[in-house]
C-alpha cells in the first residue's frame, strides 16, 4: 500500500473512533489548541493502533506536521514503544519542535530512555535551555521520571530551578518535579526552596502539590506550611 493509501487508512479509523463529546472535554483540558484539530480519540484505542502500526510506522513519523491532535498522540505512544536508544532520541528530537500542548508532551517517554537515562544528560541540557515550550517541559519530565531516585544529584535541582520563563506550561512542570523531588529526595528539595533559587509563583505551586501529595510525610507536610507561610 503506497504511503497516501496508509493515510487515509488512518485517517478513516481515527475519524471511525472520535467521540464528540470526547472531543470537547479534551478541547477543555488543551485549550491552547485548535478545537478543530482534536477529533476525540480516546487514549486505549490510540495505544492499540500505535502497536498495530508499530511495524510499519516510518511512513507515519515521517509525515510532520500532522493535522489531528490525536495523530500527535499516536506519534508519541511509537516513540514510547522504541527499544532502541539512539533511533528513541534521534525520532524525539525531531518531533519536539511540533509538540504543542501538555498532553502530547507528558505522554512522550520512551522506554529505552529508562535504561540508559545517564546518556540523556546531555540533551537534558539543551532541552531545558531550549527557546520551544514544550522543549523544556519534557526536559523537566525527564529529570522527574529518571533523576530523582538512584541516579539523583543535586545540582539537578538547580537546573531545574533557575528556569527563568513565564510560559505556565513550564512554570507547572517544574513545580510538579519539585513537589515529586520533595517526596522522593526530602533534605535537598526543601533546601533548595528555602535558597530562593526559584521563583515565588513556582515555589508556591510546589509546596501546594506537596502538601497534597500522600507521599510526603505530615511532618514535611507541616514544615511545608511554615515556609509557605514566610513567603507571604
Amino acid at each position: 500500500m503506497r504511503t497516501s493509501g496508509k493515510a487515509k487508512k488512518l485517517d478513516e479509523q481515527l475519524k471511525g473512533l472520535c467521540d464528540e463529546q470526547y472531543a470537547e472535554f479534551g478541547a477543555k483540558l488543551i485549550p491552547n489548541i485548535e478545537r478543530e484539530s482534536i477529533l476525540g480519540v480516546r487514549a486505549p484505542d490510540l495505544k492499540r493502533l500505535a502497536k498495530e502500526l508499530s511495524g510499519d510506522a516510518e511512513w507515519f513519523l515521517r509525515t510532520l506536521p500532522h493535522r489531528w491532535h490525536e495523530e500527535n498522540m499516536l506519534h508519541a505512544y511509537l516513540l514510547c514503544g522504541m527499544k532502541d536508544f539512539a533511533q528513541a532520541l534521534s525520532e524525539t528530537e525531531r518531533f519536539l519542535p511540533h509538540v504543542t500542548n501538555w498532553a502530547v508532551c507528558d505522554s512522550l517517554s520512551p522506554k529505552a530512555f529508562a535504561r540508559q537515562a545517564e546518556r540523556l544528560l546531555p540533551n537534558i541540557g539543551q532541552w531545558t535551555s531550549a527557546e520551544h515550550e514544550y522543549t523544556v517541559r519534557f526536559g523537566i519530565s525527564m529529570l522527574m521520571r529518571h533523576f530523582l531516585d538512584k541516579r539523583f544529584e543535586a545540582s539537578q535541582l538547580k537546573q531545574v530551578a533557575t528556569i527563568r520563563r513565564e510560559e505556565y506550561y513550564i512554570k507547572m512542570m517544574q513545580a510538579w518535579y519539585f513537589a515529586t523531588a520533595l517526596a522522593k529526595q526530602w533534605d535537598a528539595a526543601v533546601e533548595c526552596l528555602r535558597n530562593n533559587v526559584t521563583d515565588d509563583w513556582v515555589k508556591r505551586k510546589s509546596i501546594q502539590k506537596a502538601l497534597e501529595s500522600y507521599r510526603v510525610t505530615p511532618e514535611h507536610k507541616e514544615l511545608l506550611r511554615k515556609l509557605r507561610k514566610d513567603l507571604g
